[in-house]
């Protein structure tokens, strides 16, 4: 089989299966693991793919700068907001990740609404100005592909505040992956978020369902919650279902 050939079936079976096993598809293919190795290394170069010990998963299209982000999938993160936003309750304290679905959250969120809300965001901090909540910016180093602020100063802001509820963001929930990001600060620091909440919900897109990014960020059964509008009859959601993920419908 031709090199292109291997590739759109391997493109095939990470749509199809959520992952691929080096070891099996060579001996389909009848060739050598080191070439479905180098087919796979080049497909992860190219981003579509993850590598992972013994094949890949599907890669996370999530991971484009801020700007391409807001154009992918922007209903289903509309429908997945709107009931994220439903979580947050008059008095409550609400931590607010980055990213462009917590960014559809603040349009979401009552006006109105006697809360405060906690984030490392600049976007979704500005676009609560006209809000009646009050809001705690945690600050640190611009990681300007999410437009929020990582490393150690953000890491110890932090530490310093305590919520009842975050709305997490990442680029991957995959059954086997977990939760997932695409840069090791910015997970370590979505874990820290994670920590000083009583509750954490993730707020997953069609797009992140059954795909996968480099850095892992939490398992899966260390949330509260997986808002989602992805069709429950997928693979990759009944995958998650019997990963043990709480899986919430949005929509």
């Amino acid at each position: 089989m031709l090199a292109a050939a291997r590739r759109h079936l391997l493109l095939d079976r990470l749509a199809r299966d959520g992952r691929v096993v080096a070891k099996d598809l060579a001996a389909e293919l009848e060739v050598s693991e080191d070439t479905i190795r180098r087919d796979l290394r080049e497909l992860d170069a190219e981003g579509l793919a993850v590598r992972v010990y013994g094949g890949a998963l599907p890669a996370s299209p999530a991971v484009v700068d801020y700007a391409a982000r807001a154009s992918v999938a922007p209903d289903s993160k509309s429908r997945v907001a709107a009931a994220a936003a439903r979580l947050i309750v008059p008095g409550m304290t609400a931590i607010l990740d980055g990213g462009t679905t917590a960014l559809a959250v603040t349009a979401a969120l009552p006006r109105d609404l006697d809360c405060t809300i906690i984030t490392h965001s600049v976007t979704v901090a500005a676009s609560l100005l006209e809000h009646r909540a009050d809001v705690i910016v945690i600050g640190g180093t611009l990681f300007k592909h999410s437009a929020v602020a990582c490393g150690a100063r953000a890491a110890e802001g932090a530490l310093e505040v305590s919520a009842d509820v975050f709305l997490l963001g990442v680029t991957g929930v995959h059954a086997d992956a977990g939760l997932t990001t695409g840069d090791a600060d910015e997970a370590a620091m979505k874990r820290t978020l994670a920590s000083r909440s009583a509750d954490t919900y993730v707020l997953a897109s069609e797009e992140k369902i059954g795909a996968a990014s480099r850095f892992g960020v939490l398992p899966l059964t260390e949330v509260t919650g997986i808002i989602t509008d992805a069709d429950a009859d997928s693979a990759a959601m009944r995958a998650l279902d019997a990963a043990g993920a709480a899986l919430m419908r949005a929509g």
